[in-house]
């Protein structure tokens, strides 16, 4: 199928989930560009050849009410601008509830303003271990590692999140805390059957009443089904669905402008110089990354968010001016109550501008979805067009910070759960 035109919009809940998609964007061949902000129709201009846009929110951390002040406008915005498709982008591990990041408002404003007959929900990326049988959500401990798979309520990190655990695996049953619309199921068995069997079940479930159906995937050819079937309801509107970067997945599978990405190597940027990372995360699997780095070269930096900003930063610029590599950590396993996500993203922004016009520093890993939005805030990041694979569901990075010093910086935006215990080393070394 040509790509010619603009063909999917997404508004991401989150940072590292906004660069999640960016990814599998980008690796299926279609020219994409991450913004800050809904860009206008003349910012689109300015990126000949565009297929795809993505949209860096921050809703996973906001009440429902603030969360619809933010969303009716930005779906507005980007219905406006006509593409076949405008995807709600959610974390795989449907973090929410119905009073913080509430997935159930998202869909009720979408399904309003898209004038939507159902909403497409497909939470389901195999490539990142995470997989829906009969409604069950499934995720392996660690994205692009070898750890474990559990089912969401029984997951050693994602039961436990500090501000949204998930404790219940059946994603209908979650949902239907934040939503009164009817939720139905397409499983894997209907997925297993002929297109057009596939077609006709999803069909009934619309003319029955389910004004949102989940979609379920466990391998790959089932991604490849469901994108045929959401791209089948796009009409003379955009259509507009819900879910993991999975959709992304699907629907570039679909249209056929995806070579498998172990096809299509890519020559990562080198080294260049000292790397910071800065975390705002409480996951166990960024805690297990810090223990990597400590033990391997890295200079550690405990960030008490009520102590001395400026002794941390002397600390911070010694070691990178010494050419070392630097980890500056907000959490390192402890179960303490979290702090806001604007107070820790904004400290540790300001220690990241202050790393790049005293230090040079050229590269920069943020490790925490809920922060990750307030860094790039703090240092005026427009928008993001993606550099090379790094770790499944987090690329390296090229901010665009117009009137910044970030402008050119190399960025990695890493969500809690991505990646093996080495993934700091990886970043440093490119």
């Amino acid at each position: 199928m040509p790509l010619s035109s603009l063909q999917l919009a997404y508004y991401a809940d989150d940072f590292t989930g906004a660069t999640d998609a960016l990814e599998c964007l980008v690796l299926a061949g279609l020219r994409t560009v991450l913004f800050l902000e809904p860009p206008t129709a003349e910012k689109l201009a300015l990126y000949p050849g565009l297929q795809a846009f993505g949209v860096a929110g921050h809703t996973r951390s906001l009440a429902p009410e603030a969360m619809e002040a933010v969303l009716r406008p930005a779906f507005t915005a980007l219905r406006a601008l006509g593409p076949r498709h405008v995807h709600y982008k959610v974390c795989s591990t449907f973090d929410s509830s119905p009073t913080m990041g509430s997935i159930g408002l998202a869909i009720d404003v979408g399904a309003e303003i898209f004038h939507s007959r159902t909403v497409p929900l497909l939470v389901a990326a195999p490539a990142l271990g995470r997989y829906s049988v009969f409604g069950q959500l499934y995720a392996r401990f660690g994205i692009g590692s070898a750890g474990a798979i559990h089912r969401l309520d029984r997951h050693p990190a994602i039961s436990r999140h500090p501000v949204t655990p998930m404790t219940e695996a059946d994603l209908r049953v979650h949902l239907a805390q934040q939503t009164n619309k009817h939720l139905g199921l397409l499983s894997v068995l209907d997925l297993e059957r002929t297109l057009a069997e596939s077609a006709a079940t999803l069909e009934s479930l619309i003319t029955s009443g389910h004004e949102v159906v989940l979609i379920d995937g466990f391998r790959t050819s089932h991604l490849l089904r469901a994108g045929a079937l959401i791209d089948s309801l796009a009409g003379h509107g955009p259509l507009f669905s819900v879910g993991s970067s999975g959709i992304e997945m699907a629907l570039t599978a679909h249209w056929g402008a995806a070579a498998p990405v172990s096809d299509r190597p890519q020559a990562g940027p080198s080294p260049t110089g000292p790397v910071l990372v800065v975390s705002g995360s409480c996951s166990p699997v960024t805690a297990g990354q810090i223990d990597w780095a400590l033990a391997n070269g890295f200079t550690g930096i405990k960030l008490d968010p009520q102590g001395d900003e400026a002794a941390i930063r002397a600390l911070m610029l010694t070691a990178l001016r010494a050419g070392r590599h630097v980890v500056v950590y907000t959490n390192h396993g402890e179960a303490v109550a979290p702090l806001p996500a604007s107070m820790l993203g904004a400290r540790l922004g300001r220690l990241a501008r202050s790393a790049i016009t005293q230090a040079g520093l050229k590269r920069l890993v943020v490790a925490g979805g809920d922060t990750s939005s307030h860094v790039a805030g703090v240092l005026g990041i427009e928008s993001l067009e993606m550099l090379a694979p790094l770790s499944p569901g987090a690329p390296l990075c090229r901010a665009h910070a117009p009137g910044s010093p970030a402008d050119g910086l190399e960025i990695n935006f890493k969500g809690g759960q991505v990646g093996a215990p080495d993934y700091f080393g990886a970043a440093a070394r490119g």
